[in-house]
């Protein structure tokens, strides 16, 4: 059986004998293979991200799912949209074998159900309008491939996201975006060089998506949640610059209307 690439032996090797400047040294330039990995992959990850805003534009949600570290950066994104671009809750879904509690703890043999992602799905209520995006660094977890496999007989678009050219999953998707980031630092530990180029991709996919949909202004997040001291200073801040208001009237619109995009506006109709 071929090994995959991603469970291919370390190109370094006898690494509790290193010095530690060596070693942080040797992870920093395997790191940087990493960014190059996923350029190469651009052309078919602006195609998804066409072809999921298209979807989105139309109702459709964004649904991530994967096993492992990839399950968590899959939760991880999705959780980040409410904040960042004020979109709600169930617009962007983050899903994880073995649910909530394997955010924290492994959950022992979550991932080897071939059937629970898409029980997971639709207990989410799917549907053919909606985006799934699978998340394997190895290509091969049955609880993504059965979702994905699922997902697509069922009309939803799929993408793939994986660190292996030969992974099952390329075959089940719409769109198989491949990062061959090579053998990991650590052999096997795909939390790192795998883990990046997947974190990269799904940065990619979520902030061009929200682009698309009109949930920035400029390069500003005008309608990120203000649920603390420092997002409501940054709100202040890009309020005074595209207002040209004082610090004062922005902070007064600003805890008034709670939103930046709807002070601009409510400034914008005064100077008009």
């Amino acid at each position: 059986m071929e090994k995959k690439i991603t469970e291919q032996d370390s190109l370094y090797d006898n690494l509790e004998q290193m010095p530690v400047q060596e070693l942080l040294e040797h992870i920093n330039d395997e790191d940087q293979k990493v960014a190059q990995a996923v350029r190469l992959a651009l052309p078919i990850i602006s195609a998804a991200v066409e072809q999921i805003l298209e979807r989105m534009k139309s109702g459709g949600r964004l649904f991530y799912i994967g096993a492992g570290t990839s399950g968590r950066l899959g939760v991880l994104d999705a959780s980040e949209c409410p904040p960042t671009f004020g979109v709600d809750a169930d617009k962007v879904i983050g899903l994880i074998a073995g649910g909530d509690t394997a955010l924290r703890k492994a959950v022992e043999k979550a991932e080897d159900n071939r059937e629970q992602g898409w029980l997971d799905l639709q207990a989410q209520n799917i549907t053919p309008k909606d985006c799934l995006v699978g998340i394997t660094a190895g290509g091969s977890t049955p609880y993504v491939l059965g979702a994905c496999e699922k997902a697509s007989k069922e009309q939803v678009l799929t993408v793939g996201i994986t660190n292996n050219p030969n992974a099952e999953l390329n075959s089940l998707v719409d769109f198989p975006i491949v990062a061959e980031v090579g053998p990991e630092f650590l052999t096997g530990s795909t939390r790192m060089k795998s883990g990046s180029s997947q974190k990269m991709i799904l940065n990619m996919i979520s902030t061009a998506v929200m682009v698309g949909l009109g949930r920035v202004k400029g390069n500003k997040m005008v309608d990120m949640q203000l649920n603390n001291k420092k997002l409501f200073n940054r709100g202040v801040m890009m309020v005074m610059e595209k207002g040209g208001v004082s610090f004062e009237e922005a902070a007064e619109l600003l805890k008034t209307h709670k939103n930046v995009r709807k002070v601009l506006e409510i400034i914008a109709s005064k100077q008009g």
